[in-house]
């Protein structure tokens, strides 16, 4: 049994469950889902009562089987998400019968097929996983799926996002990741109306003579229920740690808009397809070690020195690609030994990537002398556009692909788009 309070507080009236407490702190669950910690000598306990929690009571799910069938995995996070409300805490415990019975309006548009994949968060995701997703992604499509939606924690969903879109030489179907911000039992949540969008855009693009045979996001837009966006997976990226328009399309448009009424309207009609081709994909090789490291004032070579534990390392460079490698006082004297410690990594054949830090813009180390030097010395990003993330399963996918072709196989078109200039035109 829980309790039910209602207290004033601070001249206001507050209602919720009481989730926790001790001798001077109380905790209510408030019906908006948040939590609301309070100080009971600031508090006036008006009423209370004592009720049980229950789960949501089971109704037989029916399958139509003459709707298009839509396949989702299930592999946890707040889109499979509630509350528990002896901790307060929201814990993603959702199997996919239950995920359908929260989300039963998909039933009436389409033949869902749910699998649970895994119940995890996403920060615990690793090239295991994505390998995983990809064999139950093939097997889904030759089941019949007109598309595939992965539900999936928000953390890390941009990474996966990539992870697939490089994976999968060839698609017959879109692959669609959705998550959500808000638990499912919470007034805002965004969890049913994500998912009822990637399904509709998945029968929209069923129809559809040109197709959009990708991996893709569906989110939110803006912060209100008018409109979703379709994000595609290669430079996608999460902006924003709460909101429901968290995720972005950097450097791009989106692919396409869904508003309200379920209507698509295509943004970026150059990467859709009339090809019908066959599934095609490289899994990853789950024993590469990547890095990921961010430059920043006041470095030391020491921070370098230790990237021979890794196979490739994606560096986060500061503007157009820089780093600090110039030696112009008797301060930066240890600047010169990093030139020398990315040298020495080149040259054990480790690959080098530099990407920019900044929010969107591309790698050009041809405009300024560090950056020359610095590209001389065989690192890789030179005039791509691409953020770290994406670029980090680029790398992935290209050293599990074909280690001894790398270089013909990073310089080709992996995209299904431009993503590098030729030539510099930079607003200096």
């Amino acid at each position: 049994m829980q309790k039910q309070l209602i207290l004033e507080y601070k001249g206001e009236e507050l209602s919720g469950i009481l989730i926790k407490e001790d001798e001077k702190y109380m905790t209510l669950k408030l019906k908006s889902g948040y939590n609301a910690n309070i100080k009971k000598s600031d508090a006036k306990i008006i009423s209370e009562k004592n009720i049980e929690i229950k789960s949501n009571g089971k109704t037989t799910i029916k399958i139509n089987n003459s709707l298009p069938k839509v396949a989702i995995l299930h592999t946890g996070g707040t889109i499979a998400s509630k509350v528990d409300y002896k901790t307060g805490a929201v814990s993603w415990k959702f199997t996919p019968e239950e995920l359908l019975h929260l989300y039963p309006e998909l039933l009436e548009i389409a033949n869902i097929d749910a699998k649970m994949i895994r119940n995890m968060a996403s920060d615990d995701m690793r090239f295991e996983h994505y390998n995983i997703l990809i064999d139950e992604i093939e097997k889904s499509i030759k089941e019949g799926a007109k598309g595939v939606i992965i539900s999936h924690g928000t953390d890390t969903l941009h990474y996966s996002a990539a992870a697939l879109s490089y994976a999968f030489e060839e698609l017959s179907v879109p692959i669609i990741l959705v998550g959500a911000q808000r638990s499912s039992d919470r007034a805002s949540s965004d969890a049913s109306s994500n998912l009822r969008a990637a399904v509709n855009f998945i029968l929209h693009n069923e129809k559809s003579k040109e197709k959009y045979n990708r991996v893709g996001i569906c989110m939110h837009e803006g912060i209100s229920d008018d409109s979703f966006l379709i994000i595609d997976g290669i430079n996608s990226k999460k902006t924003h740690s709460s909101r429901r328009d968290s995720f972005k399309q950097i450097n791009y448009l989106p692919f396409a808009i869904i508003n309200k009424k379920d209507e698509v309207e295509i943004l970026r009609n150059e990467i859709l397809t009339n090809e019908n081709k066959k599934v095609k994909h490289t899994k990853f090789n789950v024993k590469l070690k990547i890095g990921l490291i961010k430059i920043h004032p006041h470095s030391f070579p020491e921070e370098f020195t230790h990237l021979n534990f890794y196979n490739a390392v994606i560096i986060e460079a500061t503007g157009l690609g820089h780093l600090p490698i110039s030696q112009i006082d008797e301060y930066t004297k240890s600047h010169s030994k990093i030139l020398e410690e990315i040298k020495s990594l080149v040259k054990k054949d480790k690959k080098i990537v530099i990407a920019t830090q900044c929010c969107a813009g591309e790698v050009c180390m041809d405009v300024y002398s560090p950056g020359r030097i610095l590209n001389k010395t065989g690192v890789l990003g030179n005039r791509m556009n691409l953020i770290p993330e994406t670029l980090f399963m680029r790398l992935a996918y290209c050293l599990s692909k074909d280690k001894k072709n790398f270089e013909e196989l990073w310089n080709s078109n992996l995209e299904g788009f431009e993503c590098r200039s030729v030539d510099v035109n930079m607003d200096l």
